[in-house]
């Protein structure tokens, strides 16, 4: 455990760049130097955590602890890979003068505007590739930009799997092995556990502000299919304007942009500033650890059944609808209120526009590196 927490917490400080970036950095680091798996079981841990809801970077962290050190593995990569962002985002809410200034939050916005109109370009590229998927994006867009809020948000993802279920069946890719320490009983009994806290979460956070802050984490960890992008659409609906004003809340996104490790530590900034819940340093640690506890669930849980989810039709056609429904999902959110809050004028759109090739260009520099390594 020592061994997998701090390679992760090296790499948790040094790994730039989001998702794609991340697994670039773990395959140099756990398949090339320490050879901790080779490249076919690196590659199957990397499709089961893309099927999963999460933050698919921090997933395959836990899955190459756990391979590595047991269960105590998942929690000392995860330990590591997070606790450096989540410091930073922490400071950034609680700490530095910079997150009170006014010019500086609507940098943060400018590169919020960049930074998601890159991940829907992006992941449209990868999730929409044919005129059906794409016209399924634009209409789950429309239907929560029309419905907004958590109901609005649910409908989309469930359109998208019966979409998926309905129109978008083929023959499903044969699964390679992948050996992991439980059994499938214990890991039922991890996934009836999930449920059964998901439920309590829902009916206590009537009566807590502390377990409705929880409950509104748990549920945006849950529910991200696609990439981490999407969390932002799902934890606004349950903060905004309610628990944080709008500004402030697109200016921490902006601000987990530049950050090492993963996006998800976003929770971080909101636990510490939302209107309700412990907030400060003890609200950040509540957000951070609610947000990634269905992960944790989700990994025990599925990997023991996952060459018949991996070769189940059903199930891979359902994922490719919901791949489109997030798409639009992240399409609705850029539309409102991203673009509304951030562009006021030309020098604004103009500002964006440079933070936007930027990324590009960092992405394909990133891409380029990538194929490299894999050569």
């Amino acid at each position: 455990m020592r061994e997998v927490f701090l390679a992760f917490l090296s790499l948790g400080m040094r790994s730039f760049g989001g998702p794609i970036a991340h697994l670039s950095y773990f395959r140099a680091a756990f398949v090339e130097r320490r050879r901790w798996v080779d490249d076919a079981t690196f590659g199957e841990i990397v499709a089961l955590c893309s099927f999963l809801p999460g933050p698919t970077s921090s997933q395959v962290g836990m899955l190459l602890g756990t391979l590595r050190a047991g269960a105590g593995g998942a929690f000392a990569a995860w330990l590591g890979f997070t606790l450096p962002s989540a410091i930073l985002m922490t400071l950034v809410a609680t700490g530095l003068p910079l997150a009170r200034s006014t010019w500086w939050i609507h940098l943060l916005l400018l590169v919020a505007v960049a930074v998601v109109a890159d991940a829907i370009l992006t992941m449209a590229r990868t999730l929409t590739p044919d005129l059906l998927r794409g016209a399924l994006a634009l209409v789950c867009a429309a239907l929560v930009l029309a419905l907004p809020g958590t109901v609005g948000q649910l409908a989309v993802l469930g359109l998208g799997a019966l979409a998926g279920l309905a129109f978008l069946r083929r023959e499903a890719e044969a699964p390679a092995p992948l050996a992991f320490p439980l059994s499938r009983g214990t890991a039922a009994s991890v996934l009836v556990l999930f449920a059964l806290v998901a439920v309590a979460l829902w009916v206590f956070a009537r009566l807590s502000p502390d377990v409705a802050l929880a409950a509104a984490f748990f549920r945006a960890g849950s529910l991200v299919f696609g990439g981490g992008h999407v969390v932002l659409p799902l934890l606004s609906a349950s903060f905004v304007p309610g628990w944080l004003d709008e500004t402030r809340f697109l200016a921490g996104y902006g601000a987990a942009q530049a950050m090492p490790g993963p996006l998800f530590t976003f929770a971080a900034y909101l636990g510490a500033l939302a209107a309700i819940g412990p907030g400060g340093a003890l609200g950040a640690i509540v957000g951070t650890c609610a947000i990634f506890a269905p992960s944790f669930f989700l990994i025990f849980g599925v990997v023991p059944f996952w060459r018949e989810i991996r070769a189940n039709v059903l199930a891979a056609a359902a994922i490719r609808g919901l791949g489109a429904a997030v798409v639009g999902l992240l399409l609705g959110a850029f539309v409102n209120p991203i673009l509304p809050n951030a562009i006021h004028d030309w020098i604004d759109a103009l500002l964006a526009l440079a933070v936007f090739g930027f990324v590009r260009v960092r992405r394909e520099l990133v891409r380029r590196r990538t194929n490299t390594t894999n050569a």
